[in-house]
């Protein structure tokens, strides 16, 4: 009798424990599911986080790549700029320096050895004489009148020509130039007769007497 209690006592023990194993590994098994379930949501997760990074590193890769074109292109601008600049100024310089060397080619003055007759020492031209001015109007005939306007006109050109001031010059021919139309010839000298000249004047309508030749004489032949 006590045997078989004994053994029944056993065989229930045995039966229980088995049954308590079976719901600790049961648990086990869901704890591990439960584990593994959570560390395939972050993982998850995690890569969901992570594209859109490599999407926004694309953005930025992109936007530096257009913002490094843009300069590019800017600073390319810039050089054809300052090279269309410089080439301007050169261009400018070089016309500058054309103006300028025409002229003085246009103020330097002629000067040759001898002239129209062998009193002459030198004939000098300069491109750069003008018309002295005058005061007079209408249609213009030449007076060789002493006390004339026109008179004092053309030795206003002929000191302007010579350099001669009117109170250091003495006047021993004033009259028409035969080989020239509207045309006059003077023949001066200093008072001390060191500057001895003949003077060539052209008429210019509205503008008044313009040298066009002076030749230095050797001396006065009356």
């Amino acid at each position: 009798m006590t045997n078989d209690f004994n053994s029944n006592s056993r065989s229930g023990y045995r039966s229980k424990r088995k049954k308590t194993n079976l719901v600790l590994n049961s648990l086990i098994i869901i704890v591990l599911l439960l584990i593994l379930f959570v560390a395939y949501n972050i993982f998850a997760s995690g890569n969901d986080h992570a594209a859109p990074k490599k999407e926004s590193t694309k953005t930025e890769q992109k936007e530096t790549q257009h913002t490094e074109k843009q300069a590019e292109k800017k600073e390319n601008t810039e050089a054809d700029d300052e090279s269309s600049s410089d080439q301007v100024s050169e261009e400018e310089q070089q016309s500058e320096e054309a103006s300028t060397t025409e002229q003085a080619d246009e103020s330097q003055e002629v000067v040759t050895d001898g002239g129209s007759s062998s009193n002459v020492l030198k004939t000098i031209e300069n491109p750069s004489w003008k018309p002295v001015g005058t005061t007079q109007s209408g249609e213009h005939t030449a007076v060789y009148d002493t006390n004339s306007v026109d008179w004092q006109e053309m030795l206003e050109a002929v000191s302007y020509a010579t350099g001669l001031d009117g109170s250091n010059m003495t006047v021993y021919w004033l009259g028409r130039d035969k080989s020239s139309q509207n045309g006059s010839f003077a023949t001066v000298a200093s008072k001390d007769k060191q500057q001895k000249y003949n003077v060539y004047l052209q008429w210019v309508d509205g503008e008044g007497w313009m040298p066009t030749r002076v030749e230095e004489l050797a001396e006065i032949v009356r």
